[in-house]
């Protein structure tokens, strides 16, 4: 896989799980928590990665 391309996946699913994290009820659920560390993850990956991620990131935790 091409850089391009890992990058691309990870800004797809940073994307995808912040809609996910949008939905849950309560931020206090083991789900949330779940998410939350890999929202974390991605984050630190796509701003290493030289991604702005001013215009994509929705939950500014």
């Amino acid at each position: 896989m091409s850089d391009e391309e890992m990058m691309q996946k990870n800004v797809e699913e940073f994307a995808r799980l912040q809609k996910y994290m949008l939905l849950v009820e309560s931020r206090e659920s083991a789900v949330y928590k779940e998410m939350k560390d890999r929202y974390v993850e991605l984050k630190v990956i796509l701003t290493a990665s030289g991604v702005n991620l001013t215009e994509l990131d929705k939950i500014k935790e």
